[in-house]
């Protein structure tokens, strides 16, 4: 789905709902065709449990028994966590970082709600400013959309980010093991990057499964196409200004980045954490298939 497609969506939940079902139809046309609607809506039949929920129509076409999922039924507690610091407002443009990230978490929601899964989300910026446990009931869904709606609504305030100590909260206060979904640029000065990587690690002590969606504009912040002209350039975070021709630090620069860009995965690794590259200018369906393909290893 692109940009053009996704400003005809003025609601949030539609939205959603409409890139999980081109997504799920991409699965049908695919290798993995039935998969989706197995793993949406039913889980296998466990020898020795109760047959009364077993779905009999399915097993005519399928030869497989598979029980139905109710909403209590729990399988998967999954928290996730937007960084939502003025860097992540970049681009100033209709599509942001931020937008991307709100975006791919609403279609994973409503995923997650089609499969019964239980749901919480966490806003950070300069400190927590959002902190919702997991659940899975149909009203506890609708107030995590809300919540969505009201930060692409947010103005943010240049502030230093806080990550670190956000993450090693969210750790603390996410008590039963989860998945955990973060979407962050991490772009907070060499100096913080030791102590973000301690407070991945603390995910992963809690016994937490982590993905980490690094959220960039690859066009500019990875390969940084701009013109050959003059430009000023706004640290987001602190509102400090410089004005100079980026083709004069192009190479440095991209260099300089794919340094940090490399220890981040390197890190990631280390610590068994799955380190997804989501540039806002790709589709959802890669969002989405990495979710999937976690959420099958895990169960």
């Amino acid at each position: 789905m692109n940009l053009q497609q996704i400003r005809q969506y003025e609601n949030l939940e539609l939205l959603a709902k409409q890139v999980v079902e081109g997504f799920i139809t991409g699965l049908h046309k695919s290798p993995f065709h039935g998969f989706s609607v197995e793993f949406l809506e039913h889980r296998l039949y466990n020898t020795g449990e109760s047959t009364k929920n077993i779905d009999w129509r399915l097993y005519a076409r399928t030869d497989k028994l598979f029980v139905k999922r109710y909403e209590e039924e729990t399988n998967l507690r999954c928290q996730f966590v937007i960084d939502a610091s003025k860097s992540m407002y970049y681009p100033d443009t209709d599509f942001s970082k931020l937008k991307f990230s709100v975006f791919a978490t609403a279609a994973l929601l409503h995923l997650l709600k089609k499969q019964r899964d239980a749901a919480g989300l966490s806003i950070f910026s300069h400190e927590i400013d959002v902190q919702i446990a997991a659940r899975a009931s149909a009203v506890h869904t609708q107030l995590l959309f809300n919540q969505l709606e009201a930060l692409l609504r947010h103005q943010p305030v240049a502030r230093p980010t806080q990550a670190a100590a956000a993450l090693h909260q969210i750790a603390e206060a996410t008590h039963q093991r989860s998945l955990i979904v973060i979407f962050s640029d991490m772009l907070e000065g060499n100096d913080e990057q030791d102590a973000i990587f301690s407070a991945l690690q603390h995910l992963k002590y809690r016994k937490h499964e982590v993905i980490f969606f690094h959220t960039i504009d690859a066009k500019q912040e990875l390969n940084f196409e701009f013109e050959n002209r003059p430009y000023e350039f706004t640290d987001l975070e602190t509102n400090q200004k410089i004005k100079l021709n980026p083709f004069a630090l192009k190479d440095i620069y991209k260099q300089k980045f794919e340094e940090f860009r490399q220890n981040l995965k390197l890190r990631c690794a280390q610590y068994q954490i799955d380190f997804i590259e989501a540039d806002i200018h790709q589709n959802f369906d890669v969002i989405l298939a990495a979710f999937m393909a976690k959420r099958t290893k895990m169960y």
